[in-house]
């Protein structure tokens, strides 16, 4: 058994956005190495999908996952996921927050809606479910790892309210790390380029137009390549890990092929 596994096995971890993608992949990760897992996403169904990845790859049994069902724009809804974590396990050791949605737009295009329903999921989420773990992460001196992007780091046209979710993202880890130090609780963040996932078919691409998308990323990527979601789920883990990061925090941590370094034309 590897230290990380010595480290996180037993260890309570809430995932949000774990139907799909990052949060997912997450999820498998952390079951890999024996923690129980409240994961939470929209779609029943692909939840579901979920905790049988986390049971058939990891080192569960099926008490040791809870799903919860919610829509994360609701801030009642945040908090349950919150509570329900509590009640089925007693305690928090690492918050995950992966929910997302991309939705294009310009300044010109952009509707007030859309620019909301962004914030909304992107960014308020992010604060109600970490405001409500905080008094459990206190106890645990537990670990916080939000699910940002290269977007938040970099700026780049059509995708104006992803890019400024992203951004109150990051400096709200930086913002939260400082708060939590001296309760010895860690916020960081994980900030991805393009990683393979549903988020931009989601956002409205056809098959084409994401293949298209994916090959020109080819050239925005210094690697040469886009990334797949099992990369970012283990930096995920490095960051949860306080015997590997434990000296980390306050990190906005790019996992991007080298893109945010990157002046492509």
């Amino acid at each position: 058994m590897s230290s990380l596994e010595t480290e996180l096995a037993g260890k309570t971890v809430l995932v949000t956005g774990a139907s799909s993608g990052i949060g997912k992949y997450a999820a498998i990760e952390f079951a890999k190495n024996g923690s129980q897992l409240a994961v939470v996403g929209r779609r029943k169904e692909a939840l579901e999908e979920t905790v049988k990845a986390c049971i058939q790859e990891g080192k569960l049994a099926e008490k040791d996952i809870l799903p919860i069902v919610a829509s994360l724009d609701d801030a009642d809804e945040c908090k349950r996921v919150v509570k329900e974590t509590i009640a089925k396990f007693g305690k928090l050791d690492v918050l995950v927050n992966s929910a997302g949605i991309l939705i294009g737009g310009s300044i010109e295009t952009l509707s007030l809606e859309d620019y909301d329903k962004q914030m909304n999921i992107n960014t308020r989420s992010v604060f109600v479910i970490t405001q409500a773990a905080v008094p459990h992460l206190k106890e645990t001196k537990g670990s916080i790892v939000n699910v940002s992007s290269i977007t938040g780091l970099r700026s780049f046209p059509n995708v104006l309210s992803y890019c400024v979710s992203k951004a109150a993202v990051d400096q709200m880890t930086r913002c939260v790390a400082l708060e939590l130090a001296p309760y010895g609780v860690r916020c960081n963040a994980v900030n991805p380029g393009v990683i393979v996932t549903n988020c931009h078919k989601n956002s409205g691409m056809d098959d084409a137009a994401y293949e298209k998308f994916l090959e020109h990323s080819k050239t925005t990527h210094a690697l040469g390549r886009v990334g797949d979601a099992e990369e970012v789920a283990k930096s995920i883990l490095f960051l949860s890990s306080n015997k590997l990061s434990g000296f980390m925090t306050g990190v906005t941590l790019p996992v991007d092929g080298g893109r945010g370094v990157m002046c492509p034309r």
